[in-house]
């Protein structure tokens, strides 16, 4: 279930609240009956384990390419030197 933070319009009480999707917001303040309201944040979003990262999907595949190219540039160079 998902954690709500609410604060009051009057007097600036912050709290939070476990509530269903399917729960209605809350409107009272506990402290001083007066007005709430949602205080939306960034989300917190963490991503683990392997391939979120360029590194991680690539990291055969770019390794083999990179090779390839400093392979082909000697190749070129060395028969440019010859000629």
């Amino acid at each position: 279930m998902p954690t709500y933070q609410y604060q009051c319009t009057a007097c600036g009480h912050g709290f939070e609240a476990v509530q269903k999707f399917s729960d209605a917001a809350l409107t009272t303040c506990p402290e001083c009956e007066g007005a709430l309201r949602k205080v939306f944040s960034a989300a917190a979003v963490v991503f683990k384990g392997s391939g979120f990262y360029r590194t991680d999907s690539r990291g055969s595949s770019s390794s083999t390419a990179s090779t390839a190219s400093s392979s082909s540039s000697s190749s070129s160079s060395g028969s440019g030197s010859a000629a």
